[in-house]
């Protein structure tokens, strides 16, 4: 988590923005919070994709497709701005460290971990026949409660 840099959005729809989280090719991902005082991930895109119809489109499939996936494994979408300049979605904010960030720190993860991470990620897809975006390691978080616990 890093503080927000001059230039950084303030809020994205009712959310008020407090820091940096992550980024990515398509936009940066930043920790807010709702009105009531809701912790939620707000992925914001680079404003020059908001130009494109082609990605404004694709965005707006993201934001459909992660509404319908939902489950135990997934953070809920909580709400969307895919037609606001820049386009936005804020999901329920899952603390804990990415799961590229888990491994780079402490290695391949043990077979237990594996086999609940795969079955989380089959809960998720079964309930959608597409996943858009791509599930990638730097997009996954791994929200164990120790890393002592997960390696059992």
């Amino acid at each position: 988590m890093e503080p927000l840099q001059d230039g950084d959005p303030r809020s994205a729809g009712e959310f008020r923005l407090r820091a940096r989280l992550g980024a990515g090719g398509m936009g940066r991902v930043y920790l807010g919070y709702s009105p009531g005082g809701r912790a939620v991930a707000v992925k914001i895109c680079h404003p020059e994709f908001a130009a494109d119809p082609a990605f404004v489109r694709r965005f707006a499939l993201e934001v459909d497709a992660a509404r319908a996936v939902n489950g135990l494994y997934t953070a809920q979408v909580i709400d969307a701005g895919p037609d606001d300049i820049p386009p936005w979605m804020a999901t329920s904010y899952v603390p804990g460290p990415s799961l590229y960030d888990a491994v780079n720190a402490d290695g391949a993860l043990p077979e237990p971990a594996v086999w609940r991470l795969a079955a989380g990620l089959a809960e998720a897809l079964h309930r959608r026949t597409c996943c858009w975006p791509p599930t990638v390691p730097g997009s996954s978080t791994s929200a164990w409660p120790a890393r002592s616990t997960a390696r059992r």
